[in-house]
């Protein structure tokens, strides 16, 4: 067992770690606090099935032992179980052919180095291992073809490199970006979010952002609705922060690193360009269900098969690794997320547990769940990274479910709602106004190619653009930038900005990617298309013909009161009733070739 104790006082706006651990309140209200902290790590002892326990009517086996660092879990359509290990850096595929609940049959199918997130799409495998995402076709012996990297520019790992992978119900497939830090302000908008794409890795955007590390999500089988449970802030006391269980929305920030669980404030740092935590608070969406902090939330598998009882189906089961960062250890086990008929979750129960031992002065464990799937026949799998097992849970007691449930049925997730259609913002009826404006920029001419720097093949930095011949009255600018030739969205929002100060002469190169920039007079910017807030560049597909990019602003009679990374609707919305003149400047880019590194 590792202990140890860690004593400072803390001066604003610092954090430190001594004296008793404190309560949420005291954190919203001071940066100056003593909080304790504590690194207490169970010593690991040998995996012991005896010590484990289930519910009444569950028995708990072993599938498969000498596994070394188990880690993700997916089962085929036809009962093949896989499983990546991550400091092996690779997959293995376990079989039990002769249905007696043990894997008989085991062997590699894949390797590359930090390979965590598993996804299984009929005859193809998809796989998340560092910065790339592989796809290879599944072969009639259950091994794996080659495997071909269809994306190599995910952010880099930092302190977080389990990925996860999911396909959703959309058709789309679903990335989990840890942070690369305990609490920073990330420099990748990528970093610490959930990323939607195609399964070429084309049509990549912001799922969800501000979500420190969700490891484990996926799809309520009734509703379809997204869940996932979010790792809290470690450093904030025994106490804090829970982990969080989220209903995962597009567009939606989760608070971290600056708001955490039901509103508490982390006191390490301040949001930047000038935010408030109550700003960054009301950008942030509050958790549904919180649990034990520190208990570690990995993999999260939805039951809907035959094998447990009828009210086990949409519940969802989760393996808890385990504390670190806690006097007293907690997680070290399966816990149950039970869902009411109507899709809501209403509790988080233990539901297998016995690996944590000798609780008190010595405390010790026999194993750290990390993923969790549903096994052809209806069992529970879930493995142990630390010794290398995975568990199978079968239930042999009365009341077994009549039929399975069906997978999430299949809906669409548009970026945007656009009551008014796929017209561009100047077009729509909230900008009608009276008066033009001339848009003019030292770095684009009117129906000219924009630069490559100004694309995201290149630099991804904002041009110059100054406007001339504001009305009178005019208390404030927005723009916003669209694409109407994009395929998959249109238009497709590439800048969303507002409470442009008509003092400014216009607006700089490079405008920073932050919610609220002090130095342009507090302007503050929205979420685009991507999912990222302020500023992205052109980037149409390799080999498109020219796409048309319009920089369109507005003059308006008054001051917005938006929340920083509101998107183009809600600021169509608020500017409805307020426009005083328009104008454009457009311009053009394409992409013949792809761009060289």
């Amino acid at each position: 067992m590792k202990t140890m104790s860690v004593a400072m006082t803390a001066l604003a706006p610092a954090l430190a770690f001594a004296a008793p651990a404190l309560a949420q309140e005291r954190l919203a209200t001071s940066n100056n606090v003593r909080i304790n902290g504590a690194i207490v790590e169970p010593r690991s002892i040998p995996a012991d099935i005896r010590s484990l326990r289930v519910p009444d009517g569950y028995r708990i086996d072993i599938f498969a032992e000498g596994l070394g660092n188990a880690r993700m879990i997916e089962v085929a359509d036809d009962g093949t179980v896989y499983l990546t290990r991550r400091s092996e850096g690779d997959v293995q595929m376990l079989r039990d052919a002769d249905g007696d609940g043990v894997a008989e049959i085991r062997r590699t199918v894949a390797r590359r180095p930090l390979m965590h997130g598993l996804e299984l799409d009929g005859k193809t495998a998809y796989m998340v291992a560092g910065s790339s995402l592989f796809r290879a076709p599944i072969l009639n012996d259950g091994g794996f073809g080659p495997l071909e990297e269809i994306v190599g520019d995910l952010p880099v790992t930092g302190q977080h490199s389990a990925r996860e992978i999911n396909k959703g119900p959309d058709g789309m497939f679903y990335v989990s970006i840890g942070s690369t830090c305990n609490a920073c302000n990330e420099s990748s908008p990528e970093n610490a979010a959930i990323l939607r794409m195609a399964a070429d890795g084309s049509e990549r955007t912001i799922f969800a952002s501000g979500l420190r590390h969700t490891v484990g999500f996926g799809w309520h089988p009734r509703t379809g609705e997204m869940w996932g449970f979010d790792h809290g802030i470690d450093w904030l006391g025994d106490e804090q922060q829970i982990e969080e269980l989220n209903r995962i929305e597009q567009g939606r920030a989760y608070g971290w690193p600056y708001i955490y669980g039901m509103g508490g404030r982390n006191p390490q740092d301040e949001p930047p360009g000038g935010l408030t935590m109550e700003d960054w608070d009301r950008m942030s969406t509050r958790p549904v269900l919180g649990y034990d902090p520190h208990a570690a939330p990995m993999q999260m598998a939805f039951y809907r098969a035959a094998m447990f009882p009828a009210g086990e189906q949409g519940n969802a089961f989760v393996a808890m690794r385990g504390s670190w960062n806690r006097s007293d250890p907690v997680g070290y086990e399966v816990v149950r997320v039970r869902f009411g008929e109507d899709g809501a979750p209403a509790a988080i129960e233990p539901f297998v547990t016995g690996f944590l031992q000798d609780a008190g002065r010595e405390p010790a464990q026999s194993g750290r769940p990390v993923g969790v799937a549903v096994a052809g026949d209806g069992a529970l799998l879930f493995s142990d990274d630390v010794n290398g097992v995975i568990y199978r849970v079968s239930y042999e007691g009365a009341g077994a479910a009549a039929a399975s449930l069906p997978k999430p049925a299949a809906r669409a997730m548009p970026p945007e709602q656009r009551p008014h259609g796929n017209a561009l913002a100047m077009a729509r009826p909230e900008t009608d106004g009276q008066g033009g404006l001339t848009m003019t920029s030292g770095d684009i001419q009117p129906g000219a190619a924009i630069p490559m720097i100004f694309s995201a093949y290149g630099q991804d930095i904002s041009p110059r653009i100054a406007w001339s011949e504001l009305p009178a009255g005019t208390r404030t600018l927005a723009l916003l930038m669209e694409d109407p030739d994009a395929a998959s969205v249109q238009p497709f929002v590439h800048w969303v900005a507002w409470n442009i100060s008509p003092d400014l002469d216009g607006l700089p190169e490079a405008v920073p990617p932050v919610p609220q920039v002090p130095d342009l007079m507090n302007l503050r910017q929205g979420r685009n298309t991507r999912g990222s807030i302020g500023y992205f560049g052109p980037r149409p597909p390799v080999g498109d013909a020219p796409h048309h990019y319009h920089f369109q602003f507005f003059a308006l009679d008054t001051v917005l009161n938006l929340v920083p990374g509101s998107n183009r609707e809600d600021l169509l919305a608020a500017m409805e009733g307020h426009v005083l003149a328009s104008g454009e400047l457009v311009g053009t880019y394409s992409q013949p070739e792809p761009p060289t590194k």
